[in-house]
């Protein structure tokens, strides 16, 4: 049995979420909505604290949306969000996911944006395990971890009182 080490502890996680929310308003202040496009799973519940934090550092208006692709084979399946696409146009979107490990997530994740005229698209992740793939940049991060390939990242936020990032 493989022991898992804490990485993150639950206030670390909610000051790197805080310092996130802080970086995307420094980036887009002048915008007028900023969108967030939070991966299904951890990667939407990490959205929906991120633009829980976003809107106590600024009036500006946000969205949260989720994204629903299968992670495991996103070119067989059909990439859903939960409003309409034409609703996002000319709007900041920021993608969310928990972990940035090959970038094929992320980057299968943007197709629908990319149908639209977007006045930006950014992406916030927890930990980037330094792993790429494929050409996914990110503009924010909460950590950079580098790990093998047999090593395991996992953000857990479902729990309110112990959110944790651990490494197996």
């Amino acid at each position: 049995m493989t022991s898992a080490n804490v990485i993150l502890t639950h206030n670390q996680i909610i000051q790197k979420i805080r310092r996130i929310a802080f970086e995307i308003y420094e980036q887009n202040f002048d915008e007028a909505e900023v969108v967030f496009a939070g991966i299904v799973g951890t990667g939407y519940r990490m959205a929906q604290l991120l633009e829980e934090q976003y809107r106590q550092v600024s009036t500006m208006n946000t969205q949260l949306v989720k994204v629903t692709i299968d992670k495991k084979a996103p070119l067989q399946t059909f990439i859903e969000l939960d409003c309409e696409l034409e609703s996002l146009e000319g709007k900041v979107i920021v993608m969310v996911d928990d972990v940035l490990n090959t970038g094929k997530t992320i980057a299968y994740s943007m197709k629908p944006f990319l149908n639209i005229r977007v006045s930006k698209l950014q992406v916030a992740v927890m930990v980037d395990r330094s792993y790429r793939r494929f050409p996914v940049f990110v503009d924010y991060m909460g950590y950079e971890l580098s790990t093998t390939v047999n090593e395991h990242v996992e953000v857990q936020l479902d729990d309110e009182n112990n959110y944790q990032v651990t490494l197996t």
